[in-house]
Order: structure tokens, then C-alpha cells, then sequence
């Protein structure tokens, strides 16, 4: 069984965070709904979550994935937990996928794994990559060694869709891809 860890810090963005879960659990990839402050998390625009897990409930040992999503303060929050920032740290050592959408490749630059590294981030804050000494990219989804970054909230299927891809096979991110209608507004 493929296992993934979804980290919801105060302030994520709600958009990204549920919509990745939504999509590797339709791709029968379990999910962690993860915690970083407490079991209920209040995202950016005001909508609550429970998750299904605390931040130290995780065994990176045990995942595939480790997965973060964007959006303000939520990135910051992340940014500032320093066993989020181990976890990262250690999940790419470990050669596991680490992603992030939206703000929180800022989030991967600050864990120190986005050198030589090619990555995306939200328009306006790629000077973040640069700091991490990443390389920057303006593509929707970028892949670099075990590292997936996007863009932001719009970008969100695609970015998930790609770590069905990753996790599964490309047959599984199709499957999933069509049965969401993604084909009627959206192809490559």
C-alpha cells in the first residue's frame, strides 16, 4: 500500500489541501490528513477541518509521500515548525516524494533540499526559490529527482494528478484525471 501525508498548518489553503487529499484517495492511495498544531485546522478563508493525525503521530518510515500545501499564513506556519522542517529534510534523504503547491516550495528552500533543484512556486515569490538556491521554473508542475512543486490553487489537479502518476502509474492519474471531468476544461 502506497501511504502519503497531507501536513494542514493554521491557514492553508483550502483549495489545495482538500483537493489533493480528494484526488490520491480516489486513486486508492492512502492519505494522511495531518495536523502540524492540533487536530482541528482553520484554513485561510475560514473553513475547519479535522484532520486524522498529529504532526507527531507521523513515521516517515512509513510513507511514500510528504505533501504541503499552500496558502497564507499556512506556509508560514509550516515554515517556522522546526519537526516540519526535519521531516522534510529527512523524507527527501530517504528518498521519499516531497511536494509542495502554492507558497510552500518556501517551505522546501527553507529545509534546505531545493539546491541545483529545479522547482515552481507562486508568481511573485520566486525570489524564495533562489534563496534555497533552487532553480526557478515557470511550468505548472515540475519534477526534479523525488521533488514536485506547483504553482497554486488553480494548478491543483494537475499537481495531484501527477503524484497519482508518481505514486501509482500514469493508467491510475488518467483514470482518476477522466472520472473528474478534468478533460472537459483542461488538456495538455
Amino acid at each position: 500500500m502506497v501511504n502519503t501525508a497531507v501536513l494542514f498548518a493554521p491557514g492553508f489553503e483550502e483549495v489545495e489541501g482538500l483537493t489533493i487529499v480528494d484526488l490520491l484517495r480516489r486513486a486508492n492511495i492512502n492519505t494522511s490528513m495531518i495536523g502540524v498544531e492540533g487536530k482541528e485546522v482553520t484554513g485561510a478563508h475560514e473553513v475547519t477541518i479535522a484532520t486524522d493525525k498529529l504532526l507527531d503521530e507521523v513515521n516517515i518510515d512509513e510513507l511514500d509521500a510528504l505533501i504541503l500545501p499552500g496558502g497564507a499564513p499556512g506556509f508560514q506556519n509550516l515554515q517556522k515548525n522546526k519537526t516540519v522542517l526535519s521531516m522534510i529534510k529527512e523524507s527527501y534523504e530517504k528518498k521519499k516524494i516531497v511536494a509542495a503547491i502554492c507558497a510552500s516550495p518556501s517551505v522546501l528552500a527553507t529545509a534546505g533540499i531545493l539546491e541545483n533543484k529545479k522547482a515552481t512556486i507562486y508568481p511573485g515569490m520566486e525570489e524564495e526559490i533562489k534563496k534555497g538556491r533552487g532553480i526557478i521554473q515557470d511550468d505548472l508542475v515540475v519534477v526534479d529527482d523525488t521533488i514536485v512543486t506547483s504553482k497554486g490553487p488553480a494548478t491543483t489537479m494537475l499537481f495531484a494528478l501527477k503524484l497519482v502518476e508518481l505514486l501509482k502509474d500514469k493508467e491510475t492519474s488518467e483514470d482518476v484525471k477522466n472520472k473528474v471531468l478534468l478533460p472537459l476544461i483542461y488538456s495538455e
